[in-house]
């Protein structure tokens, strides 16, 4: 099988041209191929397949096999691939919130078809902005079980720790907490009691912010799925929002993730959330036929 390691602001996953290859058992796949000692190394799999929707069809397995609804860092790295390797060619001009870029394709996620504007320079694609689409704020489609039409500042209580929590849906479900400095939760405990708080019928991604000013802040992920992660595309967006909701900042903002910087903008014109950030090609390889599920 042949694979590319990409990554996104360091949120690394292993992408397959299913143009070309044939997965028969990805949530198998994915556990061998992310583990990072004996096998690639990854916060997941993420197959590119054809579309009849859309240039390209993309589909998400966690490092623990389960398959997500969407990642934006992901979906940056695959609009990249995409194009770079000629399986599609620009549809035009992508103009969006503060971004106009000459060249553009559509990609199919399990949150629907998303548009993407490529940053193309000599045929190569080192910054992709995509509209990540209009969040979900209501509590039962993020989905929770809370019945309320907005989840802000919500108290939660973490092994007996009260916490307030604003939650969102960019596609996929995420938990947002602000507090003082995030280099001091201790994320690897408190993480997984949040994913798997009873709150959350399908799990949760968690991000602990630090705000720096109404244009700037810092976060922290818990990734539902695959643990502590350097960075999380949906999550940055889930944050922006989050943090307009709470602290009525900016709509334009820049995060600091660990493993890089995006920058995002959520419209007061179309609703949507603009991310823009890098996409990078790491590696080619081949995975051994004997090492498939």
């Amino acid at each position: 099988m042949q694979f590319t390691k990409m990554h996104g602001i360091g949120n690394d996953y292993v992408y397959v041209n299913c143009f070309e290859e044939h997965i028969e058992q990805p949530e198998k796949l994915a556990i061998a191929v992310s583990d990072r000692h004996r096998g690639i190394g990854g916060d997941g799999l993420i197959l590119i397949y054809p579309s009849k929707k859309a240039d390209a069809r993309m589909r998400i397995f966690n490092a623990d096999g389960s398959e997500a609804e969407m990642c934006g860092n992901g979906l940056r790295c695959v609009a990249k691939y995409v194009y770079e390797h000629g399986l599609a060619k620009s549809k035009g001009r992508f103009t969006g919130g503060e971004n106009v870029f000459a060249d553009s394709l559509k990609i199919e996620t399990g949150n629907g078809v998303l548009t993407v504007g490529l940053d193309t320079r000599n045929g190569k694609v080192p910054n992709v902005c995509v509209n990540m689409g209009q969040p979900i704020l209501n509590g039962l489609r993020i989905p929770t079980t809370i019945n309320a039409e907005q989840i802000i500042n919500y108290p939660i209580e973490i092994n007996g720790q009260k916490l307030l929590m604003t939650a969102v849906s960019m596609g996929n479900p995420h938990a947002v907490f602000f507090c003082e400095k995030v280099e001091t939760i201790e994320l690897e405990k408190i993480g997984p009691m949040i994913e798997n708080h009873q709150f959350f019928p399908k799990r949760t991604n968690v991000h602990f912010v630090t705000n720096i000013s109404s244009r700037e802040f810092r976060m922290r992920t818990w990734e539902r799925g695959s643990g502590i992660t350097l960075a999380c595309g949906t999550g940055a967006c889930a944050c922006c929002i989050a943090n307009i909701l709470t602290n009525n900042v900016n709509r334009t903002a820049l995060a600091h993730l660990p493993g890089g910087d995006l920058h995002l903008h959520w419209s007061e014109k179309d609703g949507c959330v603009y991310m823009t950030g890098p996409a990078e090609e790491v590696f080619e390889g081949v995975w051994p036929d004997k090492n498939r599920p």
